[in-house]
This record gives C-alpha cells, structure tokens and sequence, in this order.
C-alpha cells in the first residue's frame, strides 16, 4: 500500500510540475477533465452521476469554462442563475424522482469543483503567475504536512475531535506556520535561482492564509464523506482515492491564492 501511494504521488508531482509549469491550454485542459471527473466523484455520493440531474451539473461545468476560455467572466452570474433555474426544472418535472439533498448537491458541486478549481488557471495566467501558482500546492500540502509532523511531536488538544480525531490545534498551528516558511523560502530561491522578483515577505503571508483556509477545505471533504459512510471519492489515483481525495485542500486554497496574488501582488 505504502509503495503503491509512493509511486502514484512521484507521478502525479511530475504531471503537476508539467502541466502546471507549461500552463496555456494544457493546464487549461487538464483542470477541465479534473473538474469533471471530481463532479463525477461527488454526484456519485448522492447518486445522481448518470441521472439528468448530474448531466445538468455536468453542462454548467462545461459552460463555466467556456467562458472562461473566451474570457467572458461577466457571464458567470448569468450561468449560475440558469443552472440553477435548470436544476429546479428537472426536480420539479422529475418529482418524486429527486430529492433536495441531490439538487443542492448539483447546484454546490459546480462552484465547489469546477469554479473553485479553476482559480489554479486563473492564478497561472496572472503576471507573475509563473512563480505564485506554486504557492497554492506549497500552501495546501506543506500545510498538511508540517501540521501532520508538528501534531505527532507536541499535538495534544483536538482540533474536530468528532470529525478529525487525530488532527491537534498545534498540528493546525504549526501547520500555518510551516506553510509561511515554507512560502518565503520559495519566495527566496526563485528569487536567486530562477531571477524572479517577488517579495519573500509577501509569499510568507499568502501562503500562511492559504494554509489556515487549506485545513477548512480537508475537513470539509472528510465531512461530506462522514455523512455518507465513505472512505474515498473515488480510486483513480492508487494509494490516494479520487480527485476530491486529493485535491480537497487545493480547491479551497486555490482561489484564496488567486485573489490574494490578485489584490496584494
């Protein structure tokens, strides 16, 4: 187990470092097909993947990004607005077919997935979005990972003991920390490595935001799959589960990243 989860997180980083590092349409396309299969992953958990239900979800995925593609933002609200009057429509002509949970749960799954996941995209296409897209990951996994160090050494009072019980308030603490240190030591090695000119101080904030909000996005995913009695979203990648698995972190830290970069860079 351990060896399998080994070699599919070295090939998921390589793809990453890829994709992430070529950005354009490929990374474009890559969080599309990552969007749509972690909406698969959710739907499935209120089995409604293959219903006209999930299929509305599914288009309102397809569209967001469409217009983000062609770079029509302002059409965003107006897309929501329709997905949701589209969702109604079907719970409504389909009843009793549906219940409210799975209509919620395809109108949420789109902003959840696909909008929040975007902003990986909308971060690498922002002037110095080369260097700041990194910080998402750094945020988001360095997080996890000091937390997880920091809580086996001195961790001692639980942070959701009902929801997480082996996730401590210090391990959360060190894990912020961790993350800040870890932005500005990034911060200083493009700097002196790859000649870029972001500032290590700022990289150090952002990233230990993103860290704090990182830990909202891993419970709230472990949440989801408490109240429906799962252990993973889905097993593409071996070792680690589904997308949601994977990447729940990410989608919350991604777009505090984007609009931080956005507002303070």
């Amino acid at each position: 187990m351990f060896k399998t989860r080994l070699i599919s997180g070295i090939v998921l980083v390589i793809v990453l470092i890829a994709t992430v590092g070529i950005g354009g349409l490929l990374l474009y396309g890559v969080l599309l097909a990552a969007s749509l299969i972690g909406l698969t992953e959710l739907y499935k958990v209120v089995r409604v993947q293959d219903k006209i239900l999930g299929i509305v979800g599914y288009l309102a995925a397809i569209g967001y990004y469409v217009l983000l593609y062609l770079n029509k933002m302002e059409y965003v609200m107006p897309l929501a607005i329709l997905t949701l009057m589209l969702v109604m429509a079907v719970y409504v002509f389909a009843y009793p077919q549906f219940v409210a949970e799975q209509v919620t749960t395809v109108f949420f799954g789109v902003f959840y997935v696909a909008v929040m996941l975007s902003c990986v995209y909308l971060t690498r296409e922002l002037p110095d979005g080369g260097v700041m897209v990194w910080l998402i990951f750094l945020s988001s996994w360095g997080c996890d990972t000091c937390a997880y160090c920091v809580g086996m050494l001195i961790g001692k009072h639980k942070m959701a003991p009902v929801l997480s019980p082996k996730k401590s308030v210090e391990g959360g603490i060190g894990g912020i920390v961790g993350a800040a240190l870890l932005g500005v030591i990034f911060a200083l090695g493009m700097n002196h490595f790859a000649d870029a000119s972001v500032s290590p101080a700022l990289c150090g904030l952002i990233c230990g935001v993103g860290g704090a909000i990182s830990q909202i996005g891993d419970l709230s995913a472990s949440a989801i799959k408490r109240n429906h009695k799962i252990k993973d979203y889905g097993k593409l990648i071996p070792g680690h589960g589904g997308i949601l698995d994977r990447f729940d972190s990410v989608i919350f830290t991604a777009p505090v990243i984007y609009y931080l970069t956005l507002f303070l860079g």
